[in-house]
């Protein structure tokens, strides 16, 4: 990021940091050092990219202390810290940093801001259910390969014309998760599943600004004032609602003899537990949020890198065309036949990073080296993702880092963006996104030759923070091959 420091903000950063060395000389083991609280707590969201970052780490070492308002967080960088710190005693990290701005949200019910015995039993029960519905299994595959024929359909009748595809492959990668929570996909005019993405958009493009940081750093004032931060609220409300008319209508409806979608099987369970129906609410947004906006984003990404590297994109074209005939049924099992094409799909996860930190955990014990008891860890996936000592060209992409000299796929420690650890929150749905990656990606490599439009030479590659890393917007051109 090129937005400068003001000139008085280094000075005023020098006496707070003189007073955090008072503090830390009468208590040595109080926390690991770091920079200063004003510098990291009001240009935190400058921080957050990842040269930032390893700047950070150089200076203060791979485990070193971040402000996010006044709650002080260890930062774990680069690949052995991280693992050491997710694995080697994961019972230790298995509590849930909850923010003022998602405790706003959320109110630390649903599965991924949820903590403490409700966290296991929700995500129990995520895991289970997913797994009725499919999970793993054929019935799911299916939904994804339905989605990905759409897609393939939607690009032909463009005849090649240039598109931004971003809504596009929202609606598609999001319809999958919505076939599995409430039964049925949406149509492309969907009024309702418009507001729901723009909804989502806002969300996201939200957490990564600086009025994010001052609802984090002032909750209490924040809350009073006007300002964006009302606007994500209530977008996240746009949500909430249509979750709760999903399960007013499931009610109305009366319970099939056989469960048929998520929401069904979560009112089966109320019957049995005391679970409520609100919470449900927000078992539904997790599950779309994290559904739709993820897999979306990185497949946006991916088609990116394809128009970058041209040369790269033949290459999984020629060995498509080798292993798989033209009106073939992509699987996901022909990623084993497949090497080059799954090593892409590989890179892309990597090389787009599109969420820079892991899940914030609460620490439950002592730490042999500092007094750690109740305090938030989070690691930083972009340092294991881009580490040097695990990468050979961390800062290219460079589907070799996932072939080995006889051209075969190698699984790589390092690659790590579901997160790691029995205890870390490794995301529910990373089956799905695998399953939903491979065969989105593959089938439109099949069908179609991703360029810029006519009189686009150049291509903005650098990401926008937010929720997630996203592309700049840009327009291609699917021709048909």
């Amino acid at each position: 990021c090129h937005t400068s420091v003001p000139a008085w903000i280094p000075l005023l950063s020098q006496m707070v940091s003189a007073l955090f060395s008072t503090v830390r000389k009468l208590w040595p083991q109080l926390q690991p050092p770091g920079p200063s609280w004003l510098l990291t707590t009001f240009w935190l969201h400058l921080l957050l990219w990842s040269t930032q970052m390893e700047l950070l780490a150089k200076t203060h070492g791979n485990i070193y202390t971040l402000w996010f308002g006044w709650t002080p967080v260890i930062i774990l960088n680069g690949y052995q810290a991280v693992k050491d710190g997710m694995t080697t005693h994961p019972e230790d990290v298995s509590g849930r940093m909850v923010s003022p701005f998602f405790r706003a949200l959320a109110k630390g019910k649903g599965i991924i801001l949820a903590s403490g015995r409700h966290w296991k039993q929700q995500r129990r029960f995520g895991i289970t259910t997913l797994r009725s519905l499919g999970m793993g299994k054929r019935g799911l595959e299916y939904r994804v390969q339905e989605e990905a024929s759409h897609l393939v359909e939607f690009f032909l009748n463009l005849k090649g014309r240039p598109v931004d595809p971003s809504f596009r492959l929202f609606h598609s990668i999001s319809n999958v998760i919505c076939a599995v929570v409430f039964g049925y996909h949406f149509s492309d005019e969907d009024k309702t599943f418009h507001e729901l993405i723009s909804a989502t958009e806002y969300l996201f493009k939200f957490l990564g600004s600086f009025v994010y940081q001052l609802y984090e750093i002032l909750p209490w004032l924040m809350c009073h004032l006007p300002g964006p931060h009302k606007k994500a609220l209530s977008c996240y409300e746009v949500l909430s609602s249509f979750a709760r008319k999903e399960i007013r209508r499931h009610v109305e409806r009366g319970m099939p003899d056989e469960p048929q979608d998520f929401i069904d099987f979560y009112l089966v369970e109320m019957k049995k537990t005391k679970h409520d129906e609100e919470n449900l609410v927000y078992v539904i947004n997790d599950l779309f949020l994290g559904g739709s906006e993820t897999s979306s984003t990185t497949l946006y990404w991916g088609l990116l890198f394809m128009v970058v590297n041209p040369d790269i994109q033949e290459k999984v074209q020629k060995e498509l065309d080798a292993v798989l005939g033209p009106s073939q049924l992509i699987c996901y099992k022909d990623r084993r036949e497949l090497p080059y094409t799954n090593a892409v799909v590989h890179e892309i996860q990597r090389f787009s990073n599109i969420k820079l930190m892991g899940e914030s955990l609460v620490v439950g014990t002592e730490s042999t080296v500092y007094s750690l008891q109740g305090t938030i860890i989070m690691p930083n996936i972009a340092s294991v993702l881009y580490d040097p000592e695990q990468w050979e060209t961390p800062r290219q992409f460079n589907p070799g880092h996932f072939l080995d000299k006889e051209g075969n796929f190698v699984s790589r420690e390092a690659f790590l963006p579901f997160s790691a650890g029995k205890w870390h929150r490794v995301c529910l749905g990373e089956h799905l996104a695998r399953t939903e990656l491979f065969i989105f990606f593959a089938s439109l490599l099949r069908a179609f030759t991703f360029r810029l439009p006519e009189g686009v030479t150049q291509i903005n590659t650098e990401p926008i923070l937010g929720g997630t890393l996203q592309p700049h917007p840009y327009r291609v051109c699917a021709i048909p091959r």
